[in-house]
């Protein structure tokens, strides 16, 4: 379990970025923070593999508090997917993915077995390992990424608007994709996104912010569907419908 104890975080510009943040968030389910831009979703995310440090508060993995662990090692125990997938472009398909397991110590053959493996988990062809991300599509660069963060088997998968930059076909089977790989895997894992419909769709939990990641709502998307806490929660669910032909 992650949980977040009165966590703040505040940026040299003055920007406060993050108030009193307190949130549990459940192990092998899909936590979703959703919120416009600057709301400090992406913060909260980054706090937990401590590409951003806390200002005040505490993090803790399993009642063990992140900042006693060195921040690699850290890093290297937990997937990250990022939305520009973030791939090494001088690198391979299989190597981009067997990236961390080389960091990690594993062998060169052992690592392009687990990678070849990943491929297949994520609907990657094998023929695909050789060749470099700029002879994919932004799909399978995306595909790439959720197979690099997996490679090696972490408990927490964090994912930052990973489908924002594909094209709306593209990103609806991607998502479908997230969901039938988190009924096989089982991972706790928490996405960013400033889409209400993805993070229904995809979220087991889903946190509604506000500016400063204040909490509008916290619910599954049937509770927040059906009952909104606010007319701010209400304003927001309503958008997209009201876009919508």
């Amino acid at each position: 379990m992650i949980e977040f104890r009165g966590v703040s975080k505040s940026f040299p510009d003055g920007t406060r970025a993050v108030e009193d943040f307190s949130l549990q968030i459940p192990p092998h389910g899909t936590t979703v923070f959703v919120g416009s831009s600057g709301c400090g979703k992406t913060t909260l995310l980054r706090m937990i593999n401590r590409m951003v440090e806390p200002s005040s508060g505490t993090i803790t993995i399993d009642g063990d508090d992140i900042s006693t662990r060195p921040a690699v090692a850290l890093r290297r125990s937990i997937g990250y997917v990022m939305q520009n997938s973030g791939l090494l472009p001088h690198l391979t398909v299989a190597a981009n993915i067997a990236t961390v397991p080389r960091l990690n110590g594993v062998a060169r053959g052992p690592a392009r077995e687990r990678a070849l493996e990943l491929m297949a988990t994520v609907g990657l062809d094998a023929a695909m390992a050789d060749r470099y991300p700029s002879q994919l599509s932004g799909g399978q660069q995306q595909r790439v990424g959720v197979a690099r963060a997996l490679a090696a088997d972490p408990n927490i998968l964090l994912m930052d608007e990973p489908f924002g930059a594909v094209d709306p076909i593209v990103r609806a089977e991607l998502q479908d994709e997230l969901t039938r790989l988190q009924r096989e895997i089982g991972k706790t894992i928490v996405f960013v996104t400033h889409d209400i419909d993805e993070a229904f769709f995809l979220g087991d939990q889903v946190i509604i912010l506000q500016r400063g990641a204040r909490i509008a709502q916290q619910g599954t998307p049937a509770e927040i569907r059906d009952d909104p806490a606010s007319d701010f929660v209400a304003a927001f669910v309503g958008a997209r419908e009201r876009r919508a032909p």
